[in-house]
């Protein structure tokens, strides 16, 4: 909770304000029982003129009451939008430098609940807090001050229930904020099993496993069904329970007075005067009770989104200026190895290799093998465990992130469009990307067939995730995207999957002589796809089995010419071999 408030900060003159004016409106209210005890007064002293004064008096207080409370509030609301606002924005900021060590951690769903969900959860308490919460409590202590001083003994009442009140909520709270904490786990486990299911939707019908799936949510929507029902029976014993105690102080405070009247030691209405301001004193806590029951909601939402601020992110820039670079474009990977966070063992071990201008350096190996592992290791998405990895003959840690990923063009392995339209997908690689540089990116990726065929070509709409696009044409767009940037490396992690053989081997021409002079490195399943790569590594569980081109890894390396025989067939593998 400290965290959120050093880094969202409230406005002091308009908190000032608010606190003024709701100081003035508990005033303008706690006057009507004295006013009340002085018409009475006048009632029996037969005084009119005094009673008629007492009512204007009254009607201005209600509506001074009135006019501060609707300032108030406008303020409260105010105050608690900018926040919420504010707060989502510092949430959305730090997400947005998060390594891929850290969303793993945390989870897409559990992200977009702390960012949605929770937020609200606070700005909701905080705006009760600040119309009730803070009203409530000042009618309570100027209440009690009046009753004293007007009612003396009569007030010895409150001595006793007040402080039952206090204990009886906290006792309270203290196990609602248990039950809360769960909650919003549970919560979070709905999320991404229903994010999991809405992905995964197409095959889960395929599988015809729509009655697993029911069952697994029923599961989880059970697990927190049980804990909201306990924390909801927990927070629902609070009014209850002080309704029940706000009787019995009534009707206490009622029989003392009612026995200092008989003996003359006391007036009628000062006896009515006590009573309404025990009733404003109780009801100003049956209010804040309220206020406080939100409140181990709100602060297990605020300890979620805490854990997102106070993340210590795993990947800086550095402190000191980026070294003088000693080549152009070149890769080089000296010894890495890596392994995810909490992991056994590596994924990659000892992986070395240098890729120049000019050159196509191909990744191939089994499925698992730690492929794309390597190629998230180059713009830094995670860091190296061990060993250098160079771009331009500089660590890529003693580059600032976004100095070293200007340098790149990469396509990832899920191709992901943005909604909107075309040009604005493809200006992500070049922000003042014209309709020239659109049409040129899009022939090297052989997407200007089917976008020329669209409905407003370039500023064809783009639904959200590209739905509206099949998944080789998501590919290629994602591939223009990444030519539009003139990168000085390309990376294309399994980007040319779901393309045909025909169109594979058009965007790979393309690629070479219209980006020749820059680096590329390409992950592939299919032999084909890397023939003519200026290199090839073959991977296996992690390290490196074979390493060189197309022909010398058919001789040297076992692993990559079975992958060519199933690929390609034994009778061309063999043929190739007869030729060199």
């Amino acid at each position: 909770m400290k965290t959120i408030f050093s880094r969202v900060r409230f406005n002091a003159r308009q908190v000032t304000v608010m606190v003024v004016f709701a100081l003035i409106a508990s005033l303008a209210q706690l006057a009507a029982p004295t006013l009340i005890s002085m018409m009475i007064d006048g009632v029996n002293n037969n005084r009119q003129n005094t009673i008629i004064y007492l009512a204007i008096g009254m009607i201005v207080l209600s509506f001074i009451a009135c006019a501060t409370n609707i300032v108030a509030n406008h303020l409260a609301a105010k105050l608690t939008a900018r926040f919420s606002a504010d707060l989502r924005k510092e949430v959305f900021y730090k997400v947005q430098d998060f390594s891929a060590s850290e969303m793993d951690k945390f989870g897409t769903a559990s992200l977009i609940t702390r960012t949605t969900t929770d937020v609200t959860v606070i700005q909701s308490f905080l705006i009760m807090l600040f119309r009730i919460g803070l009203l409530a409590p000042m009618m309570a202590v100027i209440g009690l001050i009046l009753s004293v001083a007007t009612t003396g003994k009569l007030a010895l009442v409150l001595a006793i229930a007040i402080p039952v009140l206090i204990a009886f909520v906290a006792a309270i709270l203290i196990r609602a904020s248990i039950h809360s904490a769960k909650l919003r786990k549970k919560i979070d486990s709905i999320n991404k099993l229903f994010l999991e299911t809405l992905e995964g939707v197409r095959v889960i019908r395929a599988f015809n496993k729509q009655d697993y799936e029911i069952r697994r949510f029923d599961e989880a929507n059970k697990d927190a069904t049980d804990v909201s029902r306990k924390s909801i029976s927990i927070s629902g014993m609070m009014l209850p329970v002080v309704n029940f105690l706000f009787g019995l102080t009534s009707v206490g405070a009622m029989l003392v007075g009612s026995v200092m009247v008989a003996r003359n030691t006391f007036d009628v209405s000062a006896l009515v005067a006590a009573t309404q301001y025990i009733n404003i004193i109780l009801v100003s806590i049956i209010f804040f009770a309220v206020v406080v029951g939100m409140f181990p909601d709100a602060l297990a939402c605020m300890h979620r989104i805490s854990d997102v601020l106070e993340t210590e992110v795993s990947i800086k820039d550095p402190t000191e200026a980026t070294p003088d670079k000693t080549c152009h474009g070149t890769v080089e990977f000296r010894h890495v190895t890596f392994a995810y966070p909490g992991a056994d063992e590596p994924v990659i071990r000892d992986i070395s290799f240098v890729s120049k201008p000019g050159e196509t350096t191909a990744i191939i190996g089994r499925t698992g093998c730690g492929k794309s592992s390597v190629v998230k290791l180059i713009p830094r998405l995670y860091d190296t465990s061990f060993g250098e990895i160079l771009v331009d003959g500089v660590n890529v840690k003693d580059y600032r992130l976004n100095e070293l990923r200007d340098l790149i063009g990469y396509v990832p392995q899920k191709n992901v469009l943005f909604s909107g339209d075309i040009a604005e997908n493809l200006n992500f690689g070049n922000e003042n990307g014209n309709d020239t540089e659109w049409k040129e990116a899009a022939r090297i990726a052989c997407a200007d067939e089917f976008v020329a065929k669209k409905d407003g070509t370039y500023h064809s709409t783009v639904s959200q995730g590209g739905t509206n696009f099949s998944g080789g044409q998501r590919q290629r767009l994602a591939i223009a995207r990444a030519v539009m940037k003139k990168a000085e490396v390309y990376i294309f992690d399994d980007s040319f999957s779901a393309l045909d053989m025909k169109t594979d081997k058009q965007l790979r021409q393309n690629l070479k002589q219209s980006m020749g002079h820059s680096t590329m490195i390409v992950v592939a399943q299919r032999v084909s796809t890397i023939m003519d790569a200026t290199r090839i590594i073959v991977l296996e569980d992690g390290t490196v089995a074979g390493m060189g081109t197309h022909k010398e890894l058919l001789r040297s390396c076992r692993l990559y010419r079975e992958i060519a025989e199933i690929q390609l067939g034994k009778e061309e593998v063999e043929h190739e071999l007869e030729s060199v």
